[in-house]
């Protein structure tokens, strides 16, 4: 068997992604490593020139080596190793939303997380909430298409009229980028002409006041289970942007959270639930906000971070789990479902 890490990609979270390869890279015994570059093409990366980038969260990895297939397609159909597995360590865009997953199974390739119909369904945030509210509870939302100011504006100010506050973010992506807040009665032309201008499909939801909690699942090899709960704790005048989650600007991250016991326990279901109701396989973390009237499920991540500072790592180190055995498991996993489905 060959681990051939996947990082890198052309969504605003290749940062992100390259930190989650190093320390993937670097738990692992000699794994291959291969860069998807945001033209596209994939480059055969040495696993020193991965370890040696610093600053990975602010810095763009330029690798030394030049692309040596023009497409990860490309890549994929010039494979000639036995037995691969991937490990993707992709967050946001086609690396998440179920397009490289695509790619790996229409070649009955082995890939770590969830497939492409789960990972589709999770990243469109709008869609994720259709399935799952049967099961959990969903704030109040609008969806409003890229470039249009005056729907935008009209379902801000239905929202408003409901809701004493509300927040806006892209409909499909991550690391809380866009990320924007809004009070009855201020001033939203700068809001307006923000994401007009970002030109992305965005969803617009009630806000809920409560704790900010966020709760990974795991398969360790007897099916699905949640992991110990972190709570976000946010200083005044900030949010828990990519500065917050990132580079620790006005955010703290308890894990396991200090919350009652039953809490912890309908947040963990929450999380178990949104991952079985999505169809998500291997690992994901779902984010909730805990209310007065019980948890409401925010959204979920197929792929979320593994780098040293990330939220899953803190709760496997919680709950007991070594990080590498967890790394283990999922690569067994993956394995398993593409010799399963080869049976059927």
């Amino acid at each position: 068997m060959t681990v051939i890490v996947l990082f890198g990609g052309s969504s605003d979270e290749r940062q992100v992604s390259v930190a989650t390869g190093q320390n993937v890279a670097r738990t692992l015994d000699g794994p291959i490593c291969w860069f998807w570059a945001p033209n596209g093409a994939v480059h055969d990366v040495r696993i020193g020139d991965l370890f040696d980038h610093e600053r990975p969260f602010e810095v763009d990895f330029k690798p030394r080596r030049p692309a040596r297939w023009p497409t990860f397609g490309a890549a994929l159909d010039a494979l000639t190793i036995d037995d691969p597995v991937f490990f993707l360590a992709l967050h946001g865009g086609p690396g998440e939303d179920g397009t490289v997953q695509r790619l790996l199974e229409q070649r009955h390739l082995p890939f770590t997380g969830s497939g492409s119909a789960a990972s589709a369904a999770a990243f469109d945030k709008g869609r994720a909430k259709e399935i799952v509210k049967g099961r959990v509870k969903v704030a109040e939302s609008r969806i409003v298409a890229p470039g249009e100011p005056e729907p935008l504006r009209e379902a801000i100010a239905d929202l408003l009229n409901r809701h004493e506050r509300i927040v806006l973010k892209p409909l499909a992506a991550g690391s809380s980028r866009g990320l924007f807040f809004l009070d009855r009665g201020a001033p939203v032309d700068g809001v307006v002409e923000s994401i007009v201008r970002l030109d992305l499909p965005y969803i617009l939801e009630q806000f809920i006041r409560g704790r900010e909690l966020t709760v990974g699942v795991a398969d360790m090899g007897d099916g699905p289970a949640a992991l110990p709960v972190v709570e976000i704790e946010v200083d005044p005048g900030h949010t828990f942007d990519y500065e917050g989650k990132y580079l620790g600007k006005g955010t703290h991250e308890i894990c396991p959270a200090q919350i009652d016991d039953a809490v912890a326990r309908a947040a963990q279901q929450t999380a178990l639930a949104a991952h079985q109701a999505l169809g998500c396989e291997g690992y994901s973390r779902t984010d909730i906000m805990a209310a007065q009237d019980g948890p409401y499920y925010l959204e979920t991540n197929t792929l979320p971070g593994l780098t040293t500072s990330s939220l899953v790592p803190q709760e496997l180190k919680a709950a007991g789990l070594d990080f590498r055995e967890f790394l283990d498991r999922q690569i067994a996993l993956a394995r398993s479902r593409v010799t399963g489905a080869a049976a059927d």
